[in-house]
């Protein structure tokens, strides 16, 4: 009867910890994602499964090219993921499907160019839009510019509102990766 006991309290024990880990791993280092729509195409397909860094960004800051998961600004029970194009203190220029980004402090302008957007896809319904980042807001657009509600709809996203740092797709298993930040010119 006490073998059956400390037996049962081992096990116990074991399932303990385990939930305690997986408990501080979800909320504190990483969490599954799962992408609902196709604003990300052709990065990321709907029902891909990605690990999402939440350590990176309470190390640094965000990077330009960088895929995050944040809370919508309208709603924050609702996640997106999204490309930062914008970062803080940058005036940000769409127009005819392309993306220009300026210094606060200069008029002369860089155009990304962006191998990651949907082909045929870079053509933004409505013209030119235009904004300036405050010290602590970012502009993200979707890779399916023509399928992406993003900040061209809603504004500047808050540092507050990201979540963390899309890493790896883990689903499905044949497209396994990771991501980095793509580099500009």
């Amino acid at each position: 009867m006490k073998k059956i006991f400390w037996s049962s309290l081992e096990v116990l024990q074991t399932v303990i910890i385990a939930v305690v880990a997986v408990f501080l791993v979800r909320t504190f280092i990483a969490q599954p994602f799962l992408v609902s729509g196709q604003s990300m195409e052709p990065t990321f397909h709907d029902g891909n499964y990605l690990l999402v860094d939440e350590v990176a960004y309470r190390l640094r800051n965000p990077e330009r090219g960088e895929v995050v998961v944040f809370r919508y600004p309208g709603d924050h029970r609702s996640f997106y993921i999204k490309r930062i194009i914008g970062l803080p203190g940058e005036r940000i220029v769409v127009s005819a499907g392309m993306v220009t980004v300026y210094p606060i402090t200069d008029s002369s302008g860089e155009t990304l160019r962006e191998p990651y957007i949907m082909p045929g896809g870079a053509g933004v319904a409505g013209g030119t839009y235009e904004t300036v980042l405050g010290s602590d807001t970012y502009f993200v657009m979707g890779d399916n510019r023509n399928f992406s509600y993003d900040s061209r709809s809603w504004g500047p996203l808050k540092r507050s509102e990201i979540i963390g740092l899309v890493r790896i797709r883990l689903w499905p298993v044949t497209e396994v990766m990771a991501f980095s930040a793509p580099t500009y010119p």
